[in-house]
C-alpha cells in the first residue's frame, strides 16, 4: 500500500470511531507507517531472500553482475555504509552486508575478545542481525523524515510541483535494508543446534545462512592452522537442518551458502561410514594417508579396506586423522558438488590467498558436474594484498622473459618499490580483482570479512596520534569534522542521526502545540545547517 492509499486507509479507521480518535492525523499514520516498512525480522528475510535470488538470477546471465559486501560488527557500522552506498552510487542495488563470526568473537563476546574457534554465545550472532536491521530501519526512517519536512515546506510555499516531486520520491523510496549473508560457523553443535540456531538467525532477519564443513567443538578460523572437517554426511545433515529452519519459517527461498575449509584442512575427526564402493563416505576416507598392514594389526588400530588390502589410517596423539598432502583441491572439488547435490546454493571456498587461476581451476571441474555453480569469495584483510599481487606479477614477468633484476621477490612490500612499475600493476590487478574473478572463476558474491574492525583501529590511532600530539584540539577539528562537512558525512549532525528529529515529529503527533521538541533555536546543530 502506498503513501496516499494508507493516509486514506487510516482516515476512513479514524472517522469510524466517533469522534474518539478525531485527534490522531491520518497522514501521520501514514507517514509512521512509511518509516516502519518491515514489521518483524521475517519481513526482513522474505524480502531480502527475493533480492538475492534475483540478483543471483542476474549474475547466471551476465557475470558482470556479480554483487558486494562488507562485514559490520555493529548496527550503527552497518547503517553508516549503507547511508553512504546510497550518497554515493543512488542505489544500494547489488550491495549486501556481511556478518562475520569473527567479529562476533573478536568484538561482541560477553567474555571479552575471543579467536575465531566458535566459543562466543551463540545468541550474540541473531542479536547483531536484529541490531543491524533496526539500525538500517532507522536510516530509512530518518530519511523519510527529510521528505516529509520537505513535502511540508513546499505545500507551505504552495508549490504544487515540487510537493508532487517529492510525494514521488516517497512512494519510490529505496530501503537501507539488504540481505545480510549471516556466518553459523560450523552450527555450534549437532544438526539440531544448527536448526534451532538457523531460526533464530531467520526470525532476526538473516536470507543467507553460511556455514563451514569444519568439526565444530574443533573449530579454527579459516586461515588459521588445525582446521579439522567433518564427512560428507555430517554436514549435509547440517544444511538440511538450515532448509527446514527457512521452510518452517516461510522463507521458501532462504540462501545456504555452503563452506569448504577442506583446501587448508588435513585433518578429520571422524572415518566416514560407506556402505558402497564409491559412496561419498568411500570417496572421503580415499583420501585418508594410510598404510597397508600385515596380519591383524595391532591393538587399538582402525582398519579400512581399500582396494582389497587392509590399511591403517594414520592417527595422531590428538585421536585425529591425517589425509594425504596435495589432496586439498581434489577434496574442495568433492565436498562443493555432494553440497550443491543436497540443497546449497552458493559456495564458499576458503584459500590461502587471492589467486584467481587457483580458484578458477576449481570450479571448472565443479561446473563439469553442477554448470551453474557460483561462489561467494572472502577478499580477506587475512591476505597481505600487496606483497601477494606484487608476486604475482613477479611471476607473471619472469614467466615471460622480462627484465626482473630491480626487484626482490622476498622483499616486494617494502615502500622502496612502491612507485615501480611492478607495483602499479599489481595495485591494478587488485583493482580489477572482483570483476576479473567474477568472469573467469564463477564468483557470485565478493565480500570482505573484516575490513571496519580495520579501519576503527587505523582511523582510532590517527584521532590519537593527532588529538593527544601536538595538533591537539585541532587534530579532531581538521581530521575528523571539517572531514565530515566537506564530504558531506550526515553523521556531523550527530542528533539527527540518532534520532532526534524523529522524536520531534513524535511529540508533535501525540502532543500537538504542546510538543516540547529539540529541534529549537537553541540547538547547536543549527551550526551544520549550512
Amino acid at each position: 500500500m502506498g503513501y496516499q492509499e494508507d493516509m486514506a486507509q487510516a482516515g476512513r479507521l479514524i472517522r469510524d470511531q466517533d469522534g474518539r480518535w478525531d485527534a490522531i492525523g491520518a497522514e501521520n499514520v501514514a507517514r509512521m507507517r512509511a518509516q516502519n516498512r518491515f514489521r518483524t525480522g521475517l519481513d526482513v528475510a522474505r524480502y531480502t531472500a527475493r533480492i538475492m535470488r534475483a540478483d543471483m538470477a542476474a549474475y547466471d546471465a551476465d557475470p558482470a553482475n556479480y554483487t558486494q559486501s562488507l562485514g559490520c560488527w555493529h548496527g550503527f557500522i552497518a547503517q553508516q555504509k549503507m547511508i553512504a552506498v546510497k550518497k554515493h552510487f543512488g542505489t544500494t542495488k547489488g550491495r549486501y552486508i556481511y556478518l562475520s563470526g569473527w567479529m562476533v568473537a573478536a568484538l561482541r563476546s560477553e567474555f571479552g575478545p575471543l579467536p575465531d574457534q566458535s566459543m562466543h554465545e551463540k545468541t550474540s550472532v541473531p542479536v547483531l542481525i536484529e541490531e543491524i536491521y533496526t539500525f538500517l530501519r532507522q536510516a530509512d526512517a530518518r530519511e523519510l523524515g527529510g521528505l516529509f519536512r520537505e513535502l511540508d515546506a513546499a505545500r507551505d510555499a504552495g508549490d504544487e510541483v515540487k510537493a508532487k516531486q517529492i510525494q514521488h520520491a516517497i512512494d519510490n523510496h529505496e530501503t537501507h535494508v539488504v540481505p545480510i549473508i549471516a556466518d553459523i560457523d560450523a552450527g555450534f553443535g549437532n544438526a539440531e543446534a544448527t536448526y534451532l540456531l538457523a531460526k533464530k538467525m531467520i526470525e532476526a532477519g538473516a536470507c543467507a545462512l553460511q556455514i563451514e564443513n569444519q568439526v565444530s567443538d574443533e573449530k579454527q578460523c579459516g586461515h588459521q592452522d588445525g582446521k579439522v572437517t567433518v564427512p560428507h554426511e555430517d554436514f549435509i545433515a547440517k544444511i538440511r537442518a538450515c532448509r527446514y529452519a527457512f521452510m518452517e519459517l516461510g522463507v521458501e527461498d532462504g540462501i545456504i551458502v555452503t563452506r569448504t575449509d577442506s583446501l587448508g584442512a588435513g585433518l578429520t575427526k571422524q572415518i566416514a561410514v560407506t556402505k558402497e564402493p564409491g559412496d561419498l563416505g568411500d570417496q572421503y576416507n580415499s583420501f585418508l594417508d594410510c598404510e597397508e598392514v600385515e596380519g591383524a594389526g595391532n591393538p587399538g588400530d582402525v582398519l579400512i579396506n581399500r582396494d582389497g588390502k587392509l590399511m591403517r589410517p594414520k592417527r595422531l596423539p590428538s585421536n585425529l586423522y591425517q589425509f594425504r598432502p596435495g589432496t586439498g583441491e581434489d577434496r574442495c572439488v568433492m565436498d562443493c558438488i555432494a553440497s550443491l547435490q543436497n540443497g546449497a546454493d552458493l559456495l564458499w571456498i576458503e584459500t590461502e590467498k587471492p589467486h584467481i587461476e587457483q580458484i578458477a581451476s576449481m570450479v571448472d571441474r565443479i561446473r563439469e558436474v553442477v554448470p551453474n555453480a557460483k561462489l561467494a569469495y572472502n577478499n580477506s584483510p587475512s591476505f597481505n594484498w600487496t606483497l601477494n599481487f606484487r608476486q604475482q606479477v613477479f611471476d607473471a614477468w619472469e614467466k615471460e622473459g622480462k627484465d626482473v633484476s630491480a626487484y626482490d621477490r622476498t622483499k616486494l612490500m617494502s615502500v622502496d618499490y612502491d612507485d615501480s612499475d611492478l607495483a602499479t600493476e599489481a595495485d591494478d590487478r587488485i583493482r580489477t580483482f572482483q570483476r576479473d574473478a567474477a568472469k573467469r572463476a564463477g564468483i557470485f558474491h565478493h565480500l570482505i570479512t573484516l575490513p571496519t574492525y580495520h579501519t576503527a583501529a587505523l582511523s582510532t590511532d590517527n584521532l590519537a596520534k593527532e588529538y593527544f600530539g601536538e595538533e591537539a584540539m585541532l587534530g579532531y577539528v581538521k581530521n575528523v569534522q571539517r572531514a565530515e562537512i566537506r564530504q558531506g558525512i550526515a553523521c556531523v549532525k550527530h542528533q539527527n542521526m540518532s534520532g532526534s528529529d524523529i522524536g520531534d515529529d513524535h511529540k508533535e503527533y501525540f502532543a500537538g502545540e504542546a510538543a516540547l521538541k529539540a529541534a529549537g533555536k537553541d540547538n547547536t546543530m543549527n551550526q551544520f545547517a549550512a
